[in-house]
Parts: C-alpha cells; structure tokens; sequence
C-alpha cells in the first residue's frame, strides 16, 4: 500500500536479532534561519506591507515668502501569504503490535525533524534564489533580494544597489567595500540613512576564512603589520554566522539593522496530531506549520555571489 507504513515494509523489525536500528535520529543543527530574517507574527490569512517615502531637503526660504511644502506618496506593497508546510505517515495496526525496536516512536522524533528541516531549508532558499530575478519572493520592485538595480519607488525611478557591483569572493577587500556601500546607503528620497551591519552569514565552507577576517588582530593572510581594520573598528558587530543550508559555497551576506527587511511571518506554530482510522485500525501521524519567508525592503540584507 503506497503511503502505508506495513509489516512487509518493516519486517526486519518484527523478530529477534536486529543489533540496532539507525539512520533516523541524527542529530539536528541548532536553529539557525532565526539568523537570517527577522520574525514577526500574523493572525490573519496574509500580511500586506506599504512603501511610504519620506521627505526631501528642505529648501532655504526667503523672507517673507511661503513654506514649500512636501507630500508623500505610497510606494511598493509586497504581500506575505501564509503557506502550509505538511507531512504525516500512516502505520498498519499490526505494524504497531509486532515491531519489537519502539520504531514509530522514533519516527514521530523523525517527523519533528522534518518538518525542522523544512522550515530551515525555506527560509535559506530566499538567500539561495537571492541572485535570480526567476524567484521573486515577496518583494516588491521586480528584481531579486540581491540586485544592482533596485527602484527606489513607483514615482521616483532611481535605482540603488544591495550587492557589489563586480562579484567578489570574500576577503578584506570585499568585505571592506561592502561595508562601505551600506555606510552610502540612501532612502528614496535619496537622504543618507544610518543603516549598520549586524553580522555575516556564510555558507560552511567560508567559515574559516570568516573566522580570519572577523578576528584577526592583524591583516588576514598577509605580512603586513597593518591592523584588521574591520575589527579594531567593529564594522561588524555580531560577527559571522554560518549557515548550512546555504547551497551556494562562495556567495556572502551581510545583515543589516534596516527595518522590515528580511521576515519570516509565522501565521502558526508546528502542530502534531495522530489518530486512528475506524474502518482499518491504522494510525496515523501528522504535522502541519503555516509561515512565509520573504523581504520587504531589500536594505535589508547586502552581498555577493563570489567567484
């Protein structure tokens, strides 16, 4: 039976001589999408954001003459629809008696894993699509989350930019640059903003070299006596962090202090249930969650696919 979990389909379970089952409790990361976006919660069937820009410069006013006056116009309005995430799995009556190894216990932990899994793998996906226009997810100026030509509003076509304009592996060179091009950053009425780095995400293979960058005393990998600039200066105050569902191994991230940049939006937290069909006496199992990753303003997050 597809779907079934069954005696046949367990059988080395049901006598004496199994030495250990395995391949079902590995151990899960530490969670780690929670240091890719932020979080906020949502009651409703969807969350809808709104672009307002704000004011220009004001002019000098000559004496006696009128205050010029400014207005403000909507911009963007990316929307968040709440999807569900489900898994479950079936198990015959006799399956459930005669496996002698608590084997559906352990696969309800394998359940809870899963949908851990998912949840993770989700959430680094809005990183791993970040460079490809084919996946627009949320926002709301038709380019992807990483983009040389972000709008700056519907009625101001300006453009501005959250990655490095020449691809660039990680170094002290690049990440230098990229703090500075969140340092110039602009709001769409084109004011500086003061929008600050929070940490590095990397995939694991950058780790080391994350670990040299952020921490050394010194310039990394050189001999020069020159001090670690983005160290002695805290350019990057929460450091790195790595995340292994990033499926790119030389792409980068930094993580900004901007609002309602990267979100996840949890409309309902995992839930497990199980019951028992009357007509067969199988049990079932299930999970369900309801979240939707994505970004809203793309000042957000700034990086580089790397070479």
């Amino acid at each position: 039976m597809a779907g079934v979990i069954t005696t046949g389909s367990v059988s080395p379970l049901l006598q004496e001589g199994t030495r250990k089952v395995f391949g079902d409790e590995y151990a899960a990361h530490a969670v780690q999408w929670t240091k890719l976006m932020d979080s906020s919660e949502s009651v409703k069937a969807f969350e809808q954001d709104q672009q307002f820009d704000g004011f220009g410069l004001a002019p000098v006013k000559a004496e006696g003459a009128g205050v010029s006056y400014d207005t403000q116009s909507t911009g963007f309005s990316p929307k968040y629809q709440s999807l569900t995430f489900a898994k479950g799995f079936i198990v015959t009556k006799e399956a459930m008696a005669d496996n002698l190894y608590n084997l559906f216990a352990k696969r309800a932990r394998a359940l809870a894993f899963s949908m851990q899994q998912t949840k993770e793998v989700v959430a680094a996906n809005v990183y791993n699509r970040a460079f490809n226009s084919a996946f627009l997810m949320v926002g709301g100026d038709g380019q992807s989350m990483l983009s040389t030509a972000h709008v700056n509003g519907p009625n101001d076509s300006t453009t501005f930019s959250n990655k490095l304009a020449v691809a660039a592996s990680l170094s002290e060179t690049s990440l230098e640059a990229l703090v500075t091009q969140i340092g110039d950053a602009t709001d769409p009425r084109g004011l500086n903003i003061a929008i600050t780095p929070q940490h590095l995400i990397v995939p694991n293979k950058l780790s080391f070299e994350a670990e040299r960058l952020l921490k050394s005393v010194l310039q990394s990998g050189t001999g020069n006596n020159d001090i670690n600039a983005i160290k002695s200066m805290g350019s990057i105050p929460g450091g790195y962090t790595v995340n292994n569902f990033l499926t790119s191994t030389t792409a980068w991230f930094i993580k900004t202090n901007a609002p309602d940049g990267v979100t996840m939006t949890n409309r309902q937290a995992v839930s497990f249930d199980q019951d028992m069909d009357f007509g067969t006496s199988n049990a079932r199992f299930k999970a369900d969650e309801r979240y939707v990753p994505g970004w809203t303003d793309p000042r957000g997050v700034y990086g580089s696919e790397g070479v």
